[in-house]
C-alpha cells in the first residue's frame, strides 16, 4: 500500500538531482558498508509551535511526524539487513518482509532514518506494529518503511553533509524504489506544512519535524531539528508496573511537572504485551505504595508518551513506550 499523505513530493521541495545514481553505486575501488550498527539516531527536541521558514534561501525543511517505529536499516554486505530501534533492537526479525524488499531495493552500503509504519482503514495504526508479523498478514494489515534521512551510501558515510545534500541523495537512492519503500513526504514551504499539521490528523499523523537544512546529522538530542506534535500527547516516565510484570494492566508514570499518576484506561493487550516485552528485566519486586497500592518500580525509568484529559479528576492514558517509536 502507498498511503498517499506519508510520501511524495510537495510544493516547496526540489526535485532529485539528475545526475545518475551516485548514491547507490560505489565508486571503482570502494567498499560498499562503511557504517555499522549500532548507531545513536538523531533526535528533535519538542517545540510548541511550528517554527517560521526564514527569507530565500529558505533555511528549514518540515516533513510529517509519522506514528510508528524509529528504525535506522542497514543494508550490510553479503545481504544482511538490520533495522536497529532507538533502543538498538534488531527488529528484521519482527517485519521479515520489509527487510526483505530493503535488501531487493537496495545495494550494501546504503543506511537510511526512517519510520516502520503500519496502515489499517486509510490511517497510520501504531498498535498493530505490535502485534506478531504472523497476526499482521493474517489480518491484512500492511506495513511500510517511510525514509526520512540518509546516513551513508557505498562506500561513504555522509553524516557530516548537510541535510539538503543527505535528501538529494536520499531522492536518488529511492529513485526507482517501490512500495514499500518510500520517502517521507517533505516540504519547505511552511504554509503547506500548516495544512498537513491541520489536516492529516485523521490519518494518523503526529505532527510536522522541522528541520535546519544545513543541519549535518548528529546522535543524540538537538534544537537543530524540532518536533511539533498535537498538544493532547505529552513525554514522561515510567516508573513502575501494576499488576504482573509480563502484562501490566497499567502503569505508574512521572509527568514534566514532577506529579505521579497511574494511568487509566486499562492497558490494552497489545499495550500490555509491548511494556511487558520492553520492561523485562527491569522491574523488581513487589512493593506496596501509599498512593499507587502494590507496583513493581522499574530501573531504568522508561520514556513514554501520554495523552492527558483535563477534568475533575485529571486522568493519563498511556499511548506507548518511547524506546522504538
Amino acid at each position: 500500500m502507498n498511503p498517499a499523505p506519508a510520501t511524495g513530493r510537495s510544493r516547496g521541495e526540489p526535485a532529485p538531482a539528475a545526475h545518475g545514481n551516485r548514491a547507490a553505486n560505489p565508486a571503482p575501488g570502494t567498499g560498499a558498508a562503511v557504517l555499522l550498527p549500532p548507531v545513536d539516531v538523531m533526535r528533535p527536541r519538542a517545540a510548541d509551535e511550528i517554527p517560521a521558514q526564514a527569507e530565500p534561501p529558505r533555511e528549514l525543511q518540515y516533513s510529517l511526524k509519522l506514528d510508528g517505529f524509529r528504525a535506522l536499516a542497514f543494508v550490510l554486505d553479503g545481504g544482511k539487513v538490520v533495522l536497529q530501534s532507538r533502543s538498538r533492537r534488531d527488529l528484521a526479525p519482527e517485519f521479515p518482509d520489509i527487510a526483505a524488499h530493503l535488501r531487493e531495493q537496495l545495494p550494501p552500503g546504503i543506511v537510511l532514518d526512517g519510520e516502520l509504519c503500519a496502515y489499517r482503514d486509510g490511517r497510520l495504526t501504531f498498535t498493530d506494529l505490535l502485534r506478531s508479523h504472523a497476526d499482521r498478514v493474517r489480518a491484512g494489515v500492511p506495513v511500510s518503511y517511510v525514509a526520512f534521512d540518509l546516513l551513508a551510501v557505498p562506500g561513504r558515510d555522509v553524516r557530516a553533509l548537510p541535510l539538503r545534500d543527505r535528501w538529494e541523495l536520499l531522492g536518488v537512492a529511492l529513485r526507482e524504489a517501490e512500495p514499500p519503500l518510500q520517502r517521507v513526504l517533505a516540504t519547505s514551504d511552511e504554509e503547506t506544512a500548516r495544512g498537513w499539521f491541520r489536516d492529516l490528523r485523521e490519518a494518523g499523523v503526529e505532527g510536522v519535524v522541522a528541520k535546519l537544512l544545513g543541519s549535518p546529522y548528529r546522535s543524540g538530542s538537538t534544537w537543530a531539528w524540532r518536533k511539533i506534535r498535537h498538544a493532547d500527547t505529552s513525554d514522561a516516565l515510567l516508573l513502575g508496573l501494576v499488576g504482573p510484570p509480563e502484562r501490566p494492566r497499567a502503569l505508574v508514570v512521572r509527568l514534566p511537572d514532577r506529579r505521579t499518576l497511574t494511568t487509566s484506561p486499562r492497558l490494552t493487550p497489545a499495550q500490555s504485551r509491548q511494556v511487558g516485552e520492553l520492561a523485562r528485566g527491569l522491574a523488581g519486586p513487589l512493593a506496596q505504595d501509599p498512593e499507587h497500592g502494590p507496583v513493581r518500580w522499574v530501573d531504568p525509568p522508561l520514556p513514554v508518551e501520554l495523552r492527558q484529559v483535563a477534568g475533575r479528576h485529571e486522568t493519563a492514558a498511556f499511548v506507548r513506550i518511547r524506546s522504538e517509536g
